[in-house]
């Protein structure tokens, strides 16, 4: 099987003989060097050493989704897709990432427009960076609803606002758009899974499908 890689804002994503694995830009630009990718996508900085390898490279363009629009990101035109190919239906697509991405494709695999937020780490930064009292937070997660801790308060606090935009998302679809199968991927997603559940909200989890998507594409249409 080929190896593939999508270079994410915060991390590098890889995926080879089934597996797939999470590496930081410097340690992934390594394991480029040693054995590179036969195919890959960047929504982040490209460094020097792949320009070589531009050859390889699939943009927004050779994805398969209908109507794209000028600028759309090769993340969100892979994910937007893969879910579409996997449903019977319109999808909503939320990769919860360095951004948060919010994408609609009709039931006829036509993107649809979007939403974008920012993601847990920009917030938790943002918040430490612009306020003269709270702390760096660099892990994620919920011990309890309502928390004493600073910290935990913004855990919290980051965590359940992110989790209410999926849910006023989903609430907030077009008309006509009822029965849209909801879909979720990305680093943070599986800390909104227990959220989004207790709101009510069926998702779909599908850690991988922008990876997934890139696969199924270089399988389908070789010439891409």
């Amino acid at each position: 099987m080929e190896r593939l890689l999508l270079i994410g804002n915060s991390r590098w994503h890889w995926s080879h003989g089934g597996s797939s694995w999470h590496t930081s830009p410097g340690e992934g630009l390594r394991q480029f060097q040693q054995q590179p990718a036969q195919h890959w996508a960047a929504v982040g900085l490209v460094p020097k050493p792949l320009e070589a390898w531009r050859g390889c490279q699939i943009s927004a363009a050779d994805v398969p989704l209908k109507q794209q629009q000028a600028g759309l990101g090769v993340d969100r035109a892979l994910v937007g897709w893969g879910a579409w190919q996997r449903s019977s239906t319109a999808v909503l697509v939320v990769d919860a990432g360095t951004a948060v991405s919010f994408t609609l494709v009709d039931r006829n695999g036509n993107f649809c427009g979007g939403r974008i937020m920012a993601g847990a780490a920009l917030q938790l930064s943002s918040l430490h960076q612009a306020t003269a009292g709270l702390p760096a937070v660099t892990k994620l997660e919920i011990t309890e609803a309502w928390p004493h801790t600073t910290k935990e308060a913004m855990q919290a606090g980051v965590l359940n606002g992110m989790a209410a935009a999926l849910v006023c998302a989903a609430k907030d679809l077009p008309k006509g758009w009822e029965g849209a199968a909801i879909w979720l991927t990305g680093g943070d997603g599986e800390q909104l899974l227990p959220l989004l559940a207790a709101a009510g909200l069926k998702t779909q989890w599908a850690p991988n499908l922008a990876l997934e998507a890139l696969a199924e594409i270089k399988a389908e249409f070789p010439s891409r």
